[in-house]
């Protein structure tokens, strides 16, 4: 694996984002830390993947049933700038066979060091999506989960992730939406006001509408067929699916056969 050599090449890499979370730390998995914004937006994600991969990859020609013990077994999941094995995790609890990549060494070193804690198997890997399609890698599932915006290539990016999607197989991205709605709550809200994430964390500037990236997704081969908003409900302090995709958003796509 080429791993930290794509910072010294033109990639889509953003060395100053990989910096950032690269110092986080052991605190990626704090719950009440840097990464608590993360820790609580990961359930309504984790149920978006649960319900998509149950309806697309059917076994016997009927849908996966989403309360058996391991509903994503079989299915091979890349998770594209896995920082420290926040989603990872639960997915390879419900089965899944993870290969997870980040960039940032310390970020590995912290997923590989919980996960053999936890006794998961996940394959933790320290490269980019592009060293790894370089290699012809192919998976049921790639997923590029609040890392979009942080990526200096969208168009490209999209190109390396997609490659890795099998016929059939899907790719689902969640980002942030470049409305004056989402500078107000995701940045000056979530990064000053309530101190959700620390400051710095996003910039506005990288942001990509959902044009913007079924555009790059079309031009990777692959076919829109789901998007969704994603709001915070305050009464009940969580995180939910709905219509409006001004701010968060979840989009997927999938390789025709």
């Amino acid at each position: 694996m080429a791993g930290q050599e794509s910072l010294r090449r033109g990639t889509t890499i953003d060395p100053e984002e990989v910096e950032r979370f690269d110092r986080i730390g052991a605190e990626w998995w704090n719950p009440d830390g840097p990464m608590r914004a993360l820790h609580k937006f990961n359930p309504v994600r984790l149920s978006y993947l649960c319900d998509l991969l149950c309806r697309h990859f059917p076994v016997e020609g009927k849908p996966r049933d989403r309360r058996a013990p391991e509903p994503l077994r079989g299915l091979k999941v890349l998770d594209i700038g896995c920082g420290g094995g926040i989603l990872s995790e639960p997915l390879a609890r419900l089965g899944a066979q993870m290969t997870s990549i980040d960039p940032a060494r310390g970020n590995i070193a912290v997923a590989r060091d919980h996960a053999a804690r936890a006794h998961l198997t996940i394959e933790y890997l320290c490269t980019s999506a592009e060293d790894l399609s370089a290699e012809g890698a192919l998976f049921d599932v790639v997923l590029a989960m609040e890392v979009i915006e942080h990526v200096r290539d969208v168009p490209a990016f999209l190109q390396h992730a997609g490659a890795m999607v099998r016929p059939g197989g899907l790719l689902v991205a969640a980002t942030l939406n470049r409305t004056l709605k989402s500078f107000a709550f995701a940045i000056v809200g979530a990064e000053y006001v309530l101190r959700w994430a620390p400051v710095g964390t996003h910039r506005w500037s990288q942001f990509v509408t959902p044009q913007e990236l079924a555009k790059a997704s079309r031009a990777a081969g692959l076919h829109i067929i789901d998007e969704t908003g994603v709001v915070f409900d305050p009464l009940s302090d969580q995180w939910r699916l709905w219509r409006d995709m001004d701010i968060n958003y979840i989009m997927a796509a999938d390789r025709p056969e």
